[in-house]
């Protein structure tokens, strides 16, 4: 078998990698375990100075492996290069807080002494995404690493070689041999990888599908997961909100990455009285992006990364239109070579049309209009998703305590919704378990050991 790197701005095939065989594949279990035992005894300092070291690589290549992103999944080029800076800062962030966030928290007992420690659980294996190559990789694997577990990745098979290029990364950076491998591999051979009793535990950022599947295999096999889904978040604009500004970082929020985000914003739930002015300040922002080749700093969107990911995404739209959306802009495959669909904007949306229950991934942008707060509340938490969530309005307050009723993992109260190292990721619900990121993320992967002493 074997997985093709193809651009989906020209629809040519850059290169073929071959799968793991399985002789290849039972090595590297066997290299993981065996390199556990010895990373897991690293100090601190060593496994800092390997997360500086791939940090300066990332950031000293960063338009490389940003041309990389951007020829295999098609990102404009700028995002791609931010994206690849974005890994570097998390590489950091761990390298400084990484041994403080897993000390020790002393207990008062019947003990002389006790205390809970964070021990590193044994070989962690990660299943990646396409839509953020690098950075989905980087943000499990640099907390992961720090804690003393070794990895092994699962890349999606249409980005093999974003894939290669950071197990190299980090070996140059020297990480040991066997602690971050890249597993070539197609998905059915996933379960049998979960299953090995060597691997620990699973982290997987991908599709509801992909999860359910995951976590089923997983839980059949007692090992931990964390689980971080599809979401479609709901982005809130109450009437006394800004609606200059909330308009401008809608479209933002919308097609960042293409549209192929988990956290982009996908429902625009508005108030009804301001509404048609929302309505037409998106559009003419909407209207401003260009479209176009990734590799060109003038191109807002590129194409999106498959073919069928693009005809999923239009027959979405068909069906919600046939349903009695308003299409205002966009909506039409283009002609010519390239996964290209245009920035599309939906008007008079309603639950139970395609673009409002299933989530979109692409620049689909649709609005919903509520009569009031308690509407919107309830239109937005009706989602079977919870990743993410935005509430606008010039009232702080007002808008905080409305953002605390909205079932998700991240509320964001007039900005747009993003991962930060320095801040939990994840959701509920269909979007998923677990945490990544921030103190809590770290210590997911980690036994959490109770010691005792008379």
């Amino acid at each position: 078998m074997v997985m093709e790197s193809i651009n989906p701005a020209t629809e040519e095939v850059v290169e073929v990698y071959e799968e793991l065989t399985d002789p290849q594949l039972e090595r590297a279990l066997e290299a993981s375990q065996e390199a556990f035992g010895t990373w897991s005894r690293a100090s601190f300092s060593q496994r800092r100075q390997v997360l500086s070291q791939a940090a300066a690589a990332l950031r000293e290549n960063a338009a490389d492996y940003g041309a990389l992103i951007t020829r295999e999944m098609g990102k404009p080029a700028r995002e791609a290069r931010g994206e690849v800076e974005k890994c570097a800062w998390v590489c950091d962030y761990y390298a400084e807080h990484g041994e403080s966030f897993l000390a020790s928290d002393p207990v008062d007992t019947d003990a002389s002494r006790s205390y809970v420690r964070y021990a590193p659980l044994g070989p962690v294996l990660a299943v990646m995404p396409w839509n953020f190559p690098f950075w989905q990789v980087f943000r499990a694997a640099a907390p992961t690493l720090m804690a003393g577990n070794s990895v092994l990745l699962k890349h999606a098979s249409n980005v093999p070689a974003c894939a290669a290029a950071m197990e190299t990364i980090l070996t140059d950076a020297g990480l040991p041999a066997g602690v971050f491998q890249n597993l070539a591999i197609g998905a059915s051979r996933v379960q049998g990888v979960i299953e090995d009793p060597r691997v620990r535990a699973a982290t997987l950022t991908g599709s509801e599908a992909a999860g359910r599947k995951v976590a089923a295999q997983a839980g059949g096999a007692l090992k931990k997961t964390v689980l971080e889904l599809g979401g479609s978040d709901p982005f809130v604009v109450l009437a006394d909100a800004d609606l200059d500004e909330a308009a401008r970082v809608a479209a933002t929020a919308r097609t960042i990455n293409s549209g192929q985000s988990c956290i982009a914003a996908k429902r625009f739930i508005v108030a009804e009285e301001v509404a048609d002015a929302f309505r037409e300040r998106l559009l003419g922002h909407l209207r401003e992006l260009v479209v176009g080749d990734p590799t060109a700093d003038a191109s807002h969107v590129g194409p999106q990364a498959r073919a069928d990911l693009r005809d999923a995404l239009h027959d979405q739209v068909s069906r919600s239109v046939a349903d009695g959306a308003e299409l205002l802009l966009g909506g039409e495959i283009p002609a010519g070579r390239g996964y290209y669909y245009p920035v599309t904007l939906l008007d008079g949306v309603r639950e139970g049309m395609a673009v409002a229950d299933e989530e979109t991934f692409g620049p689909v942008a649709p609005i919903l209009r509520v009569t009031d707060e308690e509407q919107a509340v309830a239109v937005a938490n009706r989602s079977r998703y919870g990743l993410g969530g935005a509430v606008w309005s010039a009232d702080r307050e007002r808008a905080e305590a409305l953002a605390q009723r909205l079932e998700v993992g991240a509320v964001f109260v007039n900005g747009m919704v993003k991962s930060d190292p320095r801040l939990p990721f994840g959701g509920v619900k269909a979007s998923g378990y677990g945490r990544e990121l921030g103190i809590h993320g770290m210590r997911e992967f980690t036994n959490i050991q109770t010691v005792w002493i008379g």
